[in-house]
């Protein structure tokens, strides 16, 4: 079936990659506006309603990393016309949940291609369900579906632009993919990296892991020094400093966790002696209910 058939019968439901997400928009979509940052040599970062977005524009076209909710879809290209005349022609998810890539429909009617790690591309394909609350996410209309994949590593290009994709395994989920960009000295982390009051999702049913996220922070710093601006999954633009304090965090959380599971105690009583509460809490402006299903999913990946 070719491109234009399957629009005419996927058109009605651009909407319906808000259902496959893991997590539903949030109401108010009318009312959100998107803010750009300009992260220089024609490179944005873009603020809405969902996870980050990263605008990298070039001669002939734009790639653009993750389409936050599908409602926000005609925010979103207007907000990105006003940064380059070019088209999207791609559009890279870091992970498979939607509230980063809800919008991949909307964007592939208009001629983009999808991009994703093979293992993304999977859960995409397929019904699964949230480690937490046990809700079964339906697959993602097809449209929505990554059209190109890579296993490793791979690099995207338009003209006079390009963007080096890198698989972090068994991270916030099991095909994450980080986006850097060695002409502007930008990474797009994803949901590996989010702050601003909130912890990660360490997404086990997915193949997720707290080892995997701090892996990933190491090699973020390797690659990283003080100049590098860090695009987070949510939450402000970050520098090597900033991910320094947050890959400290994270090991911290995963201490206090493995101490309470070393010594016998089962999920239950880890999570009711609030492992996380006396510090690690405090410095991630969580509340009880997100560490309570921080240290679930800690006590979960753990081996």
């Amino acid at each position: 079936m070719n491109r234009m058939n399957l629009a005419m019968l996927t058109a009605a439901s651009v909407l319906a990659a808000c259902a496959a997400a893991a997590q539903p928009p949030p109401p108010g979509s009318e009312a959100v506006q998107i803010k750009a940052t300009d992260l220089g040599h024609r490179t944005w970062m873009l603020e809405g309603q969902g996870g980050n977005i990263t605008v990298i524009a070039g001669d002939d076209g734009v790639i653009m990393v993750d389409s936050q909710f599908a409602p926000l879809h005609d925010k979103i290209k207007a907000a990105v016309a006003k940064l380059s005349p070019q088209p999207i022609r791609y559009v890279v998810n870091t992970h498979f949940h939607g509230d980063h890539t809800g919008g991949n429909q909307g964007f592939w009617l208009d001629g983009a291609t999808v991009v994703a790690q093979t293992n993304l591309a999977k859960s995409m394909a397929k019904s699964t369900t949230n480690p937490v609350t046990g809700a079964v996410i339906p697959a993602s209309p097809r449209g929505a579906q990554p059209g190109r994949t890579y296993g490793a590593r791979m690099t995207l290009s338009v003209r006079g632009r390009s963007a080096e994709l890198v698989h972090m395994p068994k991270a916030h989920t099991g095909g994450d993919t980080a986006v850097w960009l060695r002409d502007a000295d930008v990474l797009a982390a994803g949901d590996i990296v989010s702050v601003g009051a909130r912890y990660p999702f360490v997404d086990v049913g997915d193949g997720g892991g707290i080892d995997g996220i701090v892996s990933a922070i190491d090699a973020f710093l390797k690659r990283a020094d003080g100049r590098t601006k860090i695009v987070p999954g949510h939450g402000p633009l970050m520098s090597r400093a900033d991910l320094v304090a947050y890959r400290v965090l994270m090991v911290d959380a995963r201490a206090a966790v493995a101490k309470l599971k070393a010594s016998g105690m089962s999920e239950e009583q880890v999570v009711a002696a609030k492992p996380l509460a006396a510090d690690v809490q405090g410095r991630a402006g969580a509340t009880d209910a997100q560490s309570a299903i921080f240290t679930r999913a800690i006590y979960r990946s753990l081996g």
